[in-house]
């Protein structure tokens, strides 16, 4: 297995009308980067987020934070996200269990040997 890619509900928090459960892509790819993993959010528009696997997994334990983005446990059963840009703040609440499996299966993806 190389890249791993699982799709997972989350919610888009915002002042706004809720928006409701939306589909979010979760995706590693240990042959471009093994250190990180990608969150690619439908709305409001296409944005992507490159980061720290290991701080998806510190985050799910406990506050943890490395420059534009943030993860905490929120409950016994979610997790936020939060990305910060220029333009403001990006705040997204999983279920534990879904990034967990997924951490879970990264952990499992070897890279592809070429020869």
């Amino acid at each position: 297995m190389s890249v791993v890619e699982q799709y997972a509900r989350a919610h888009i928090v915002t002042d706004e009308e809720d928006p409701g459960s939306v589909p979010v892509m979760l995706r590693y790819d240990p042959d471009s980067d093994p250190w990180s993993v990608r969150i690619d959010l439908p709305v409001p528009g296409p944005h992507e987020w490159t980061f720290s696997r290991a701080l998806l997994e510190r985050g799910l334990r406990a506050p943890a934070e490395s420059g534009a983005v943030r993860v905490w446990p929120c409950g016994r059963v979610q997790a936020v996200v939060e990305f910060h840009t220029d333009h403001g703040v990006e705040v997204v609440q999983f279920e534990s269990k879904a990034l967990a499996r997924f951490l879970l299966r990264t952990y499992t993806a070897e890279p592809v040997v070429r020869s």
